[in-house]
């Protein structure tokens, strides 16, 4: 059954996330310190609910986001699903470079002792999603990488920016995965390794939810955690079994057709995001859950 292959222990994603700052090379040192993160404009400080939430593009963190600013009490209903893009703006003022810039030097004590958590991803799943939303030629809510698919078009076919651009030219998935290894992640948030948008080792996460279980985790975080009734928005898919979403399906059909030394060298870039939760590959048949013993 689903809801006992989702049972999973926060013990277990504490022993793994250990084994990832190993393998990365990190140590930890307390106390938490948030205003020092590589990417302080991914990590949010909440102070009416005091709490500390890294959204990792692609895993999920616009619907938290959203739920987190209701719970803050800035907005009252939530927003429509093609809107949620706003949260962005609205959320703006909670981004932790602009939340160093005018907390106190105690409002900042407090700060290191608040409840902190993250959503985190399969690798492979997050890649098709990424493509689909800000790459290829699908209409989506968040096509907003044009430039860069152009560019990709451009590399990968020996291409002239201006005749892309006139023939109206989409990157397959193949040459964006090729480029993201090619050129560190496309140098772009969406598609960067997600332990690379974490705030470690200068902090460390009380929670970790993987995407995979938000469905069912989501309403016990806010509850327990976070003291709320607040709930994340629908799913974006139809089915509530992770195995068998559309971007599940898309990634075991697409994957299945890339040249294994490029699968090799995007599980080497990955490989730490694998590690943090011993997450499936896409040949597996609970894939894309992570890979824990079930009790």
């Amino acid at each position: 059954m689903i809801t006992a292959i989702l049972h999973i222990r926060q013990s277990w994603i504490a022993e793994q996330f250990n084994k990832t700052l190993e393998v990365l090379g990190y140590t930890y040192s307390p106390p938490n310190d948030w205003f020092s993160c590589q990417h302080p404009m991914q990590t949010y400080y909440f102070p009416n609910i005091d709490k500390i939430f890294t959204g990792v593009p692609k895993s999920g963190c616009s619907n938290w986001i959203e739920a987190l600013l209701r719970a803050e009490g800035v907005s009252e209903t939530p927003l429509p699903g093609k809107m949620v893009y706003k949260v962005h703006g609205l959320s703006n003022p909670y981004r932790m470079r602009n939340q160093r810039k005018k907390l106190s030097l105690p409002a900042r004590e407090k700060v290191e002792k608040a409840f902190s958590f993250t959503v985190l991803r399969n690798p492979w799943t997050r890649l098709v999603s990424g493509y689909r939303d800000k790459l290829s030629d699908e209409v989506t809510q968040g096509r907003d990488k044009r430039l860069l698919g152009i560019r990709i078009v451009a590399e990968s076919r020996g291409m002239t920016v201006q005749m892309v651009e006139k023939l109206n030219l989409y990157p397959t998935f193949e040459e964006f995965l090729q480029y993201v290894v090619d050129h560190n992640g496309a140098n772009n948030i969406h598609f960067l390794p997600q332990n690379r948008i974490l705030c470690i080792p200068q902090s460390r996460y009380d929670v970790i939810v993987p995407l995979e279980y938000a469905g069912l985790l989501h309403e016990e975080i806010f509850r327990t955690y976070i003291n709320t009734t607040v709930t994340l928005l629908g799913s974006y898919d139809k089915s509530s079994d992770p195995r068998k979403q559309t971007s599940a399906r898309r990634a075991k059909e697409w994957f299945s057709k890339i040249k294994p030394d490029l699968i090799e060298k995007l599980y080497e870039y990955y490989k730490a995001d694998f590690t943090i939760l011993n997450y499936s590959n896409f040949t597996d048949d609970n894939f894309p859950l992570p890979l824990h013993s079930v009790t």
